[in-house]
């Protein structure tokens, strides 16, 4: 893929969306659909901070010169050209870098790898409010992804161990000072766990942390019936719903890279629902 024009220096206003431009530069190679839609988040939040001081309207206008290059690039690629593919790619992403880090966290490995991949998921989980209103599901990962990235790095930073596993939540943290919270890059693929420490879904307790839980195996955004009826005729499917049910196949393929069977059987299921009644 053609390299982009640089973009001119960051205005301070813009500082919230520095980490969001920063995570597009690393997946321009990696992943270029993840790269134009944290692009696309960081013109459309900074279009509402600054759209008329001349230094933001120039960089604006040189973000949007990048986005237009990209979408160029990446041409009739469904990710782009249907919105409800991008979701479900973007969402998929996030869920991987989410699974990667609390599997490591879990397993009681912390390092700089899995803080920022706890991290980045949160940004990516910014990013998927491009498409709309996040899930009540994604705003507690986001949350507990950041929390969780924060906690670490300022454990690390002070020679402390911090503790594995879902613990107590500290609302005045805030890792947009931590300049240097899991400054090492991303492996290109997470890391499998290994045999000895295997993401087992059954043995993990329950989280609480100011009154969001994650119960173990319950990653993915899914909430599936414990039934999933057959097909009872002629069931005219839309686009759109193909779309979402590659979503939750694709979500089940996730869970299953981290041996996680119960949130992988979960979507399959709705996925199963969607195809033989054409409801969710």
């Amino acid at each position: 893929m053609a390299a982009l024009a640089p973009l001119p220096p960051l205005p301070a206003q813009f500082k919230s969306i520095q980490h969001h431009l920063r995570t597009a530069q690393e997946h321009d190679k990696r992943d270029p659909v993840v790269a134009y839609y944290c692009r696309l988040y960081a013109m459309q939040t900074g279009m509402k901070i600054d759209s008329k001081t001349p230094e933001c309207r120039k960089f604006l206008s040189k973000l949007m010169d990048q986005l237009e290059a990209l979408k160029k690039q990446l041409g009739d690629n469904e990710a782009i050209t249907q919105e409800i593919v991008g979701c479900a790619h973007l969402e998929n992403y996030a869920l991987k870098m989410f699974l990667y880090a609390d599997n490591e966290d879990r397993a009681g490995r912390f390092h700089k790898n899995m803080i920022k991949s706890f991290y980045t998921a949160s940004l990516l989980i910014d990013v998927i409010t491009v498409f709309g209103e996040l899930t009540d599901e994604n705003v507690k990962h986001r949350k507990y992804a950041r929390w969780k990235a924060t906690y670490i790095h300022n454990c690390l930073k002070n020679g402390e161990t911090p503790q594995a596993g879902p613990v107590g939540i500290e609302e005045d943290n805030d890792i947009e000072e931590n300049e240097d919270a899991g400054a090492a890059s991303l492996p290109t693929q997470p890391t499998q766990p290994s045999s000895s420490s295997a993401y087992d879904p059954s043995n993990m307790p329950s989280g609480n942390y100011t009154g969001i839980q994650i119960p173990p195996g319950a990653h993915a955004p899914a909430n599936t019936p414990a039934e999933v009826p057959h097909s009872t005729g002629d069931v005219r499917l839309t686009p759109e719903d193909f779309a979402r049910a590659q979503k939750y196949c694709k979500y089940a393929g996730s869970a299953l890279q981290y041996e996680d069977v119960n949130t992988a059987v979960q979507n399959l299921q709705k996925a199963l629902k969607l195809l033989t009644t054409g409801r969710e």
